[in-house]
């Protein structure tokens, strides 16, 4: 896994150490799952994009999102994904979120699962230059 961008440990750092540590975890998922994620900040909005390239609607699989008491884990196309455990939230037309409040809710098999098809839905393979 690379060394975080400034910017993610910038976004977490007025958060709780267990928000923070939820955060990471859920950071080191994405790259145990596709190591060669390209991690796009936005500080402004608090947000972490996830992807095979830096656009985020047409390479973006995921986003993470801290709040007080949980962290959000939102899929750009979870309307789409197959989702057998539930574990998906929200009603818009494409994007769902999984809200994480613990490690153990990171370390669930059904998110990794929904994260390995993420990965591979409606986004191009990793930029070759990335790996």
């Amino acid at each position: 896994m690379p060394a975080p961008r400034e910017d993610f440990t910038t976004i977490f750092s007025t958060y709780s150490p267990q928000i923070q540590e939820v955060g990471w975890a859920a950071r080191a998922l994405i790259f145990d799952v596709l190591p060669q994620t390209v991690e796009v900040p936005w500080v402004q909005q608090k947000i972490i994009g996830y992807g095979t390239g830096p656009k985020k609607m047409s390479e973006h699989f995921v986003w993470i999102a801290p709040a007080k008491a949980h962290i959000t884990f939102g899929f750009y196309y979870g309307a789409e994904l197959p989702d057998r455990d539930g574990l998906l939230g929200g009603a818009g037309k494409l994007m769902r979120h999984v809200k994480l409040r613990s490690l153990a809710d990171v370390q669930r098999p059904a998110l990794r699962a929904l994260l390995e098809i993420a990965i591979t839905h409606r986004v191009p393979p990793p930029h070759s230059d990335k790996l």
